[in-house]
């Protein structure tokens, strides 16, 4: 049993990754920015789980939440915040904090925006991709670009679907490593499998990989 820390526990992808974590017998500190909204829910996920109140992108707070555990998963976003900004500086907070609180693996979300298809393209380049929302990509791949450029001690992975997430599917138990591809889906389910897999049995380091159903 692992010790494992999931800011951003609140949104889609962090929910499936404390009920993947739980369901492998791990414990589980869950880091939200109002704890207050979710203790009372009624589904159950938060039975077992440490509910704690942090911000990603303080790195003494980081530091101090993240002290004792085996790994982290960092599912968090702050909409209210320039994307270029915030994501940039929650890389720096962990990367900053978790190397002082001894903690050695960190994985974290990604788009499918900025991940390279077959052709080694970006994704947000092809011919078609929506671009409504490309300031936000580029922030989140600015923030994957600071895990790269970072001479740190933490081994670090960014895991990201390769097309987009089924929003209505189930757990189904499989996926599959892939490149991006506008047309994959996989479940958030399945997708909190394969960063389960990452910290139960590391395989890759210090790269962002997509996954799709299997």
């Amino acid at each position: 049993m692992s010790k494992i820390i999931i800011f951003g526990a609140g949104g889609r992808a962090g929910r499936a990754t404390v009920h993947e974590a739980r369901r492998r017998g791990h414990e589980v500190t869950a880091v939200v920015r109002d704890p207050a909204k979710y203790r009372d829910q009624a589904d159950g996920l938060w039975d077992g789980v440490t509910l704690v109140a942090g911000d990603v992108t303080d790195a003494d707070g980081v530091a101090r939440l993240a002290a004792g555990h085996d790994a982290v998963v960092n599912a968090a976003a702050d909409l209210a915040a320039p994307p270029a900004v915030h994501f940039p500086a929650a890389t720096r907070a962990l990367l900053d904090g978790l190397a002082r609180a001894g903690v050695a693996r960190l994985l974290s979300v990604g788009l499918a925006s900025v991940l390279e298809n077959s052709s080694g393209v970006r994704l947000m380049d092809t011919p078609g991709y929506p671009q409504e929302y490309r300031d936000f990509c580029l922030g989140h791949g600015a923030g994957t670009d600071a895990l790269r450029s970072a001479d740190t001690p933490v081994d670090w992975l960014v895991i990201s679907p390769s097309g987009d997430f089924d929003h209505g599917g189930g757990r189904t138990g499989r996926y599959r490593i892939a490149p991006a591809d506008m047309d994959s889906r996989i479940s958030y389910a399945d997708f909190a499998i394969a960063l389960l897999d990452e910290i139960d049995t590391p395989t890759h380091s210090r790269t962002h990989l997509g996954v799709e159903q299997g």
